[in-house]
């Protein structure tokens, strides 16, 4: 998966020592628009090679994301997590076709023809018969 929006924040690095050596982790947050609403994401980065594609990311810039969802299961919670793949500066992503985004906002990924939201004209009157 792949998003686009600005760098408001780099996340400290946590270092530790496993059975199988030292390992590195550290994250960033963007700020991206979802149709007229800001959002942000926080990218989590493992290892000192993937914690140096940080070093060259302007703050407040436009940065692009390649990142793949995961969740993992413990004492019967799920944790979901967003891993970066790939991040790099200054790439604007293409526009979604019919959406034209926000003056000034970065523009977001293309989200599903299910989760687009309807104009005012066509949402449904309150004539029914639901309790709330």
């Amino acid at each position: 998966m792949e998003l686009t929006g600005t760098l408001i924040k780099i996340l400290p690095t946590v270092e530790g020592q496993t059975e199988r050596g030292p390992w590195k982790r550290g994250g960033f947050v963007i700020e991206f628009m979802d149709g007229s609403y800001p959002r942000k994401a926080a990218f989590t980065l493992f290892g000192e090679d993937r914690l140096a594609m940080l070093n060259n990311l302007p703050m407040g810039g436009l940065v692009n994301v390649t990142f793949s969802v995961e969740s993992r299961e413990y004492q019967d919670r799920y944790y979901t997590g967003l891993r970066c793949i790939r991040v790099v500066p200054g790439a604007a992503a293409a526009p979604v076709a019919g959406a034209a985004p926000a003056a000034g906002a970065a523009p977001a990924a293309a989200a599903p023809a299910a989760f687009a939201s309807a104009p005012a004209a066509a949402m449904p009157d309150n004539n029914d018969d639901l309790p709330f």
